[in-house]
């Protein structure tokens, strides 16, 4: 399976989501986060840590960045080694997910079940929890600036919505400002768009760029 699309578009948490599963009397709860940097991981898994503080184990596992630039990290947190961060890590790695922090938190239930039981059941606590993660993307944009006569504000409007841009401001004078941001890629055909829309007489002025804007994925 190729992702090349995702691999332009980074995906990685919108927020915070959190999904329990029983397994043999044992309880664990996943909790799956964004994660920016090192620094965001290890602040989450503390957080995480103090509130099950009671826990038999807290079992943490991250990759922050995406594709080849990735820096990893799991700890076992007392469970046999490679039963639990190993098997968590090897999930979030094949979710195509970046920038994401994960904590299984375990209520031991009296049954041991033994290495395999392990694996699985950690490795499916965090399947579990990223089944009902919100996604974002981090993509690079562009804020442009446009100005339109008001017969044409309407149809600037829709012409941002199809080329999944967003108004951030809009000012109605002696004709209508839009400020709006969308992905760089996208800004080209934008523009020829645009020169279409005003035969030839407006185009959009770039006033910023950001290398790492988050957006939500609308769940479709």
């Amino acid at each position: 399976m190729t992702h090349h699309a995702s691999d332009e578009r980074r995906v990685i948490p919108a927020r915070e989501a959190r999904c329990e599963i029983t397994v043999v009397n044992s309880r664990f709860i996943a909790t799956a986060a964004p994660a920016l940097s090192v620094e965001e991981a290890k602040t989450f898994v503390a957080r995480v840590k103090s509130e099950f503080a009671d826990a038999s184990h807290n079992v943490p596992a991250y990759v922050i960045g995406h594709g080849n630039s990735t820096l990893a990290h799991c700890h076992d947190d007392g469970e046999p080694s490679g039963t639990a961060g190993r098997p968590m890590l090897a999930v979030l790695r094949g979710s195509g997910l970046g920038d994401v922090a994960v904590v299984v938190t375990r209520y031991f239930g009296g049954t041991k079940l033994g290495t395999g039981g392990l694996v699985r059941a950690y490795g499916d606590a965090v399947r579990s929890v990223l089944a009902i993660l919100p996604r974002a993307v981090k993509v690079a944009t562009h804020t442009v600036m446009l100005t339109v006569p008001y017969s044409a504000y309407e149809r600037a409007q829709r012409l941002v919505i199809a080329h999944a841009g967003q108004v951030i401001e809009q000012s109605f004078s002696a004709e209508v400002t839009l400020r709006v941001r969308l992905a760089v890629e996208r800004l080209p055909v934008f523009q020829d768009a645009l020169r279409d829309l005003s035969n030839g007489t407006r185009q959009a002025d770039i006033i910023e760029t950001n290398p790492d804007t988050i957006l939500p994925i609308e769940a479709g």
